[in-house]
């Protein structure tokens, strides 16, 4: 890839209509269709993958990619995150390596549905377009085999602090990014004792009051906008925090993230969703989620 075509200055003169050579590599194929080992969603949604960041956990998603397939993939927003990548370009090969699992998807049939949001809001000027199977919009309706219909949306519109004072959110992001890379340094240490990974954010979201306020705050905005609309539920990102629940009869659930959490939301045949959280990537075997929460 030439150097000067880097940041987001690169992504804004990829060619709608046709895949770059160097996103086509075949060793990021997938199994072979035959393979028993794959599981099968009639969707998966993820979000807040923040590819172009060093915290993004590439090899996690492109490992989950490649063992889970589904009907329709959305990508729920903060899939690339333009706010860093104004400034610095970071896109090693294994964020490389997501781009290709996911065409690789749409290649073979699967529907992808790209939900712009506010880290990838460069991307929104394109909203209404499709390129094959990719599907880019700012909103979508999810229709369930179950008879419910989900309003799939990433969020940040609805984050007071965002839609009014972008340059506070802006300035939260970069301490949120600084104490990733403490919480970075803090897991060397925990994997060289033979201890599990463990997040310091999240651990500071569950102890600060304010914060599970913001977070309360947020799902019940959305959820009562999803109940305006007249809709069944509502599937989103932004905050990070990965949940399914209930909210004044109005079904809530939130894939998290691909920083920290590593979670993703599936629906099967049967309309049923489930928060599955994805351990460390491994090549002998399949892995099996180790966090998991249903809404019926």
């Amino acid at each position: 890839m030439n150097t000067m075509e880097t940041g987001l200055n690169f992504f804004e003169k990829l060619p709608l209509d046709t895949v770059p050579e160097w996103m086509s590599d075949p060793a990021c194929e997938d199994p072979p269709i035959h393979c028993t080992e794959r599981n099968h969603h009639r969707s998966i949604w993820i979000s807040d993958v923040h590819l172009g960041t060093s915290g993004a956990k590439a090899e996690q998603l492109c490992d989950f990619l490649k063992y889970n397939t589904c009907e329709t993939l959305y990508l729920v927003g903060d899939i690339i995150d333009g706010w860093r990548m104004k400034n610095r370009a970071y896109w090693p090969q294994q964020h490389i390596n997501v781009v290709r699992r996911i065409l690789t998807r749409s290649k073979r049939g699967t529907k992808i549905v790209y939900i712009t949001g506010n880290h990838d809001e460069f991307l929104r000027r394109y909203s209404g377009m499709s390129f094959g199977n990719i599907h880019l919009v700012d909103e979508y309706i999810h229709h369930s085999p179950n008879g419910k219909q989900y309003w799939v949306v990433h969020g940040d519109a609805f984050d007071a602090v965002v839609f009014n004072k972008k340059w506070l959110a802006m300035i939260g992001d970069v301490a949120y990014d600084s104490l990733f890379k403490i919480n970075t340094w803090f897991n060397h240490a925990r994997r060289a004792l033979g201890m599990r990974q463990w997040s310091l954010s999240a651990y500071l979201k569950n102890k600060v009051r304010n914060a599970f306020s913001i977070i309360s705050n947020y799902e019940t905005t959305l959820a009562d906008e999803c109940k305006k609309r007249e809709l069944d539920g509502v599937i989103c990102g932004h905050i990070h925090h990965p949940e399914v629940k209930e909210i004044n009869d109005i079904q809530y659930a939130n894939c998290g993230d691909w920083v920290e959490s590593c979670s993703a939301l599936v629906e099967d045949k049967q309309g049923h969703l489930q928060i599955v959280q994805w351990p460390q990537p491994t090549r002998n075997s399949v892995m099996e989620p180790v966090m998991e929460s249903e809404m019926v």
